[in-house]
């Protein structure tokens, strides 16, 4: 999936807040590998290493087009590599520290994937995951919405990207499972203050619609794209809008 950088980008203070407050989860470790799950450029890598300088740090990511400015963050302790999340927890590699921020949402199969990545720690490993709750999302429900209607269902061939994001009581069982301790399960909410019904469409055009944009022609994505603006239009009316984002957090640490 081709990420724009820039478009992604244009957001970041709104996605460093969340970051910041996975990272707090954090506790200090006196050594270790720890390995960051979908870093993104490494803009955001970079705060983990220079905070947990006891710890080696590994971020990888799928997508080449945002590696490409990771290079500016290596560290001593810091390195890059591209990678898919299913391969790294499919490998035999043990970690210290599991960190993903709003990431493992594009992976698949979360029954199976949490309980590879939380077995892949050591013991006093951490285990830090945060993520958009996609279905409780009001964007994420109008591009559902959009998508199931005619023509675009038509042109979509009823492909639909639904939601791989499990329930809190379903997290906190595999956590359990896994032999986790200390667990940290919880919903917070990120108010995005919009001006515009087109700060809205653009905050949601850098992630969850890429697929969509990818499946259809170019006349059909302007067609999209319209109709997608109106619903997001007709369901704010009121502006400035606010748009209460919901993020999950899991945090526990190995037994």
């Amino acid at each position: 999936m081709p990420w724009n950088p820039e478009i992604y980008n244009k957001f970041k203070d709104i996605r460093f807040k969340p970051f910041v407050d996975l990272m707090e989860l954090i506790e200090p470790a006196a050594s270790g590998n720890a390995i960051d799950l979908g870093c993104g450029t490494g803009e955001q890598s970079i705060f983990l290493a220079e905070k947990f300088k006891e710890l080696n740090f590994l971020g990888v990511d799928s997508s080449a087009e945002m590696l490409l400015k990771s290079k500016a963050f290596e560290t001593e302790n810091l390195h890059f590599q591209q990678a898919t999340i299913e391969g790294i927890a499919n490998s035999d590699k043990k970690w210290d520290l599991v960190f993903s921020n709003a990431a493992l949402q594009w992976s698949d199969h979360h029954e199976v994937l949490f309980p590879k990545l939380i077995d892949s720690l050591n013991s006093g490993g951490q285990f830090a995951v945060q993520m958009p709750v996609q279905k409780e999302n009001t964007l994420n429900k109008l591009l559902y919405e959009v998508a199931d209607e005619e023509p675009f269902k038509s042109y979509l061939k009823g492909w639909k990207r639904d939601s791989p994001v499990l329930s809190m009581d379903q997290y906190a069982q595999i956590m359990f499972d896994g032999n986790l301790e200390n667990i940290q399960v919880m919903t917070k909410v990120y108010p995005i203050i919009a001006q515009d019904h087109d700060a809205l469409y653009d905050f949601i055009s850098g992630s969850a619609l890429i697929p969509y944009m990818e499946f259809l022609e170019e006349d059909q994505q302007k067609f999209f794209t319209k109709t997608f603006k109106e619903k997001v239009a007709a369901n704010f009316p009121k502006l400035p809008a606010i748009y209460a984002f919901k993020r999950i957090f899991l945090y526990g640490v190995k037994a």
